[in-house]
């Protein structure tokens, strides 16, 4: 009897498991129609290229020294080369990006990533060529200062990461 059981559940639970999939097969592409953070508003800033919006998350004059916010990228959009001086985090919440530190290769970014950004290591971040790029950006220590910005990504820079 307990054997008849123990098949019968792992029967249902096998059912209700494929119910749950709505008919979809295992490589079919879910995709989400509304971004878990909002998009924010459109940055006017001469450290971006291409249009790029921002959403601050949080109190922006914390005892815990971080800033952090949601930062959505139009395709090939980009930051200027910079760093920061307490670090930053990046999780990664939508899309195909770039990270790349300054005298190393560029890596390729899918949601779920989280790179970790050393204190004053000098590098840029951003969209790939064919869709929106998201993430969540936390700036540390913010008490020993904010980004400190260089010069922008070139073009030559940006298509070197594609090649």
């Amino acid at each position: 009897m307990m054997k008849k059981t123990f098949i019968y559940s792992l029967l249902f639970l096998f059912l209700a498991i494929a119910g749950c999939n709505n008919g979809k097969k295992a490589d079919d592409t879910i995709r989400q129609s509304n971004p878990v953070f909002p998009k924010g508003e459109i940055l006017t800033s001469e450290h971006f290229t291409g249009t790029v919006w921002f959403h601050m998350m949080g109190a922006s004059d914390s005892t815990l020294h971080t800033r952090f916010g949601n930062v959505t990228f139009e395709p090939k959009a980009r930051t200027n080369w910079h760093s920061h001086p307490g670090g930053q985090i990046l999780l990664i919440t939508r899309g195909k990006g770039y990270y790349q530190a300054k005298g190393h290769p560029a890596m390729i970014l899918h949601k779920g990533d989280v790179v970790e950004v050393p204190p004053n290591a000098v590098h840029w971040h951003g969209a790939g060529p064919d869709g929106e790029f998201a993430h969540i950006a936390i700036s540390l220590n913010t008490d020993e200062g904010g980004a400190v910005w260089s010069g922008p990504v070139t073009d030559e820079e940006y298509e070197g990461v594609n090649k």
